[in-house]
């Protein structure tokens, strides 16, 4: 059997679809050599690799409630002048569904990544703890509070590297890449953003010329990008829409696996 390397990008409330497509490799019964992660791409892909399957998954975000995710996300950080939320909501959300609390004692290796702020270098983590690696790597810009470690202060990792593939050359003999930064639509009755989704956007533009120009560069061997339209990075709360939608896409995945595996 292949060796396969497995990238999951970043994409706010849109990498909930990353579950559909851990479901449809447990399907097949494949399992990644390797998963690298960038901020949602992160959290989803460390849970998978602590041994939570993609059922499992979407039955944890089946029950989470309206007031679990605002706990979760909407932890006003009042006294920072460095972010709306302070992020310590998703830290304690992982301490609980987290099976295993370090990289060492994950069911499958795994890479998170995030931005080391003042030296603009990407900072890979693939030891120590799953928690603070994680929500170092999904700390968005003037969303989430910066993560100080080490003397660094780190943030998203979608800044540097949004669909890390690059991570998984080295040992695999396949590398599958999961973008999910999705698709925005003109709208004719409102076309001027408003302040947060101005800045949100424009993070996202950047990622995806980032991965276009990679790419360009060096494509991995499966590449999928479902279209999730106009979903907003917080809308959690959609996540059934989020993950009827990518049906499609992750049959696509498995086809394409069955024809490069068997």
């Amino acid at each position: 059997m292949k060796r396969i390397g497995l990238a999951l990008g970043g994409g706010g409330a849109k990498g909930l679809s990353h579950i559909a497509f851990l479901q449809a490799l447990d399907e097949l019964e494949v399992r990644p050599a390797v998963i690298a992660g960038t901020s949602i791409g992160a959290v989803i892909g460390g849970i998978y690799a602590a041994g939570v399957s993609g059922m499992q998954l979407e039955q944890l975000v089946t029950n989470l409630s309206f007031l679990d995710l605002t706990k979760m996300v909407l932890d006003f950080s009042i006294l920072s002048n460095s972010a709306i939320y302070k992020g310590k909501g998703v830290e304690d959300f992982l301490s609980r569904v987290l099976p295993v609390q370090t990289f060492e004692e994950v069911e499958i290796p795994l890479k998170v990544v995030a931005t080391d702020f003042w030296s603009r270098k990407e900072v890979v983590f693939s030891s120590g703890s799953l928690i603070t690696a994680i929500r170092a790597s999904m700390a968005l810009p003037a969303l989430f509070e910066p993560v100080q470690l080490n003397g660094k202060v780190l943030i998203d990792g979608g800044a540097v590297n949004p669909l890390p593939y690059d991570l998984l050359w080295q040992g695999c003999d396949l590398t599958v890449a999961i973008d999910v930064s999705g698709e925005k639509t003109y709208p004719p009755d409102n076309p001027v953003p408003n302040m947060i989704e101005s800045i949100l956007s424009t993070f996202q533009i950047m990622q995806a010329s980032i991965v276009e120009a990679k790419k360009h560069l060096s494509p991995p061997s499966i590449y999928i990008k479902p279209a999730l339209t106009n979903i907003r990075v917080l809308d959690f709360y959609r996540f059934k829409e989020i993950l009827a939608g990518v049906q499609e896409e992750a049959q696509g995945l498995k086809e394409a696996l069955i024809n490069v595996l068997y």
